[in-house]
C-alpha cells in the first residue's frame, strides 16, 4: 500500500514540477535562469556536497558513479520541496518575495550486484523576474520605462548507471536530456503601448561521468574520494514572439503574431569536480568538495555583461550517535555545512556572488528502518549592493523524503 501511494504521489508532483512556481531574482534575466541549488537525500543539509559520499540508502545526483553501492533487492525512491524567503535591496529600497517548487523526483535500483540505475526529473534552471529600465529616447532630453517580466526554466530528466569495476573503484556514466520554457514580455510606453511577448524554448542532452575510490580503512577512518566530469554541449533553441500596440484611444494594433525564429545555441561548459568524504567510527562524516565550470571559454555574448570561470567550494559535517541502532533518538543525523560560489556573471566588472550555510537534520521515518526524513534550513546571500547592483538575502527550508523499498523480490509458494 505504501507504494501505490508514494507512486501516485510522484505522479501527480510532476504536474507540479513542470508548472515551476519560479524563482524572483534579477540576475535569471541572464542567461537561462539561476541554477536549482538543491541536491537529494540530506546532501543539501551538508552545504550540497557529495561527489565521494556512497550511501547505499540514499540516491546522490552529484556522482553517478555512488550508484555501483546499492543494495541488492532493495528500491529507492524520493521526492522533495522547497521554500525560499528572500529580501531583495538596493542602495535605496528594498522588497520581499517568497516562493515555493517541487525540487525533485528520483528512484534509484540495482540492475545486478554492484550496478545500479537511477532515474529522475528536476528543475535545473528557473526564471523569475520584474525589472523596469529607464532609457533616453534620442535628440531628446525626455525618457522612456521598459518594463521587461520574465518566467519559467528547464527541467532535467536524467538516467545515469553506476557499477563497481573493482572492489573499492566504481565508475559511473550521467545522460541528462535539459527541456523547458522561458517566457519574457516587455512593455514600451512611448505616448502608446507596445506589448513584445517571446516564448523561447530551449533543448539538449548533457553527459556526465564519476569515479569513486575508496581508500583502506585506517584505525576506524574510512576514507572515498571522488570525480565527476561534465562535457560541455548546446542547447538549440527557437522563439515564438507576439507582438501589438495600443494606441491612446484604446485602439490595439497587431505588429506581429506567433512569428517563429531560431535562437542562437547556449553553450553549456566544461566543468569538474573532485570531493573527498571521511567516516570516523561510523558517528561523523565529513565532506569537502570542488568543482570548476569553465564558463568563460563558451565564448558566449551578453550586452554590457559577460561570462566568468566559476569556483563552488563545499564543505559539510554528519553526527549520528548509533549508541543504539535499535533506539530511535540514536539514529538521528544532524547535518551542517557551508557553500561559497564565486558566480558565473560579471556585472559592470562585478563578479555575482554567493553563500550559504546550511543545517539539517535526518529523521528516521521509524524504528528499524532506512525511510528518512531529511530537513535543512540554509540562510545565504547572492549579489552585492557595490556598483549599484542588486543584493538578495535568502531564507531557504528543504524538506526530503527518502524511502527504501524491498522490491524484486519472489513470493514464496508453500
Amino acid at each position: 500500500m505504501k507504494k501505490k501511494i508514494i507512486l501516485i504521489v510522484l505522479v501527480a508532483s510532476i504536474n507540479g514540477l513542470f508548472a515551476q512556481s519560479n524563482t524572483n531574482t534579477p540576475y535569471s534575466l541572464f542567461g537561462l535562469g539561476v541554477e536549482n541549488k538543491t541536491s537529494t537525500g540530506g546532501l543539501t543539509g551538508l552545504g550540497n556536497t557529495g561527489i565521494a559520499q556512497s550511501n547505499p540508502f540514499e540516491i546522490n545526483i552529484l556522482n553517478p558513479a555512488s550508484l555501483g553501492n546499492i543494495v541488492q533487492k532493495s528500491f529507492l525512491y524520493e521526492f522533495g520541496l522547497n521554500g525560499t524567503y528572500s529580501t531583495l535591496k538596493t542602495s535605496n529600497s528594498s522588497e520581499t518575495t517568497n516562493n515555493g517548487n517541487i525540487s525533485h523526483i528520483a528512484i534509484a535500483f540495482p540492475l545486478s550486484k554492484d550496478w545500479g540505475m537511477s532515474i529522475g526529473l528536476l528543475p535545473y534552471t528557473k526564471t523569475g523576474y520584474n525589472i523596469d529600465i529607464e532609457n533616453a529616447i534620442e535628440g531628446s532630453t525626455d525618457t522612456y520605462i521598459t518594463r521587461i517580466t520574465g518566467s519559467g526554466g528547464l527541467n532535467k530528466f536524467y538516467l545515469s548507471t553506476g557499477f563497481k569495476v573493482a572492489k573499492n573503484l566504481s565508475l559511473g556514466v550521467d545522460v541528462s536530456f535539459l527541456f523547458g520554457l522561458i517566457e519574457q514580455e516587455s512593455l514600451i510606453y512611448t505616448g502608446s503601448l507596445v506589448s513584445i511577448s517571446d516564448q523561447n524554448h530551449y533543448g539538449g542532452v548533457k553527459l556526465k561521468t564519476g569515479l569513486q575510490y575508496k581508500l583502506p580503512t585506517f584505525k576506524k577512518v574510512e576514507t572515498t574520494i571522488g570525480a565527476t566530469l561534465e562535457l560541455p554541449t548546446s542547447l538549440s533553441g527557437n522563439q515564438t514572439r507576439s507582438s501589438y500596440k495600443t494606441t491612446s484611444d484604446g485602439a490595439q494594433i497587431t505588429i506581429e503574431e506567433e512569428v517563429k525564429n531560431d535562437l542562437d545555441n547556449f553553450d553549456l561548459p566544461f566543468s569538474y569536480g573532485v570531493g573527498i568524504t571521511t567516516v570516523i567510527d561510523k558517528q561523523i562524516t565529513t565532506s569537502l568538495d570542488y568543482r570548476k565550470l569553465l564558463w568563460g571559454e563558451t565564448d558566449q555574448q551578453l550586452s554590457n555583461e559577460q561570462y566568468a570561470n566559476q569556483s563552488i567550494y563545499a564543505f559539510g559535517v554528519e553526527y549520528v550517535s548509533s549508541k543504539n541502532k535499535f533506539n530511535y533518538w540514536s539514529n538521528i543525523k544532524y547535518r551542517v555545512g557551508v557553500n561559497y560560489n564565486t558566480g558565473f556573471l560579471k556585472i559592470s566588472n562585478q563578479q555575482i556572488d554567493s553563500y550559504f550555510v546550511s543545517f539539517g537534520l535526518g529523521l528516521p521515518m521509524k524504528k528499524y528502518s532506512n525511510d528518512n526524513f531529511n530537513i535543512s534550513y540554509s540562510y545565504g546571500r547572492e549579489g552585492t549592493l557595490e556598483n549599484k547592483l542588486i543584493e538578495e538575502n535568502f531564507h531557504k527550508i528543504t524538506l526530503n523524503l527518502n524511502f527504501v523499498g524491498k522490491w524484486f523480490n519472489k513470493k514464496k509458494i508453500d
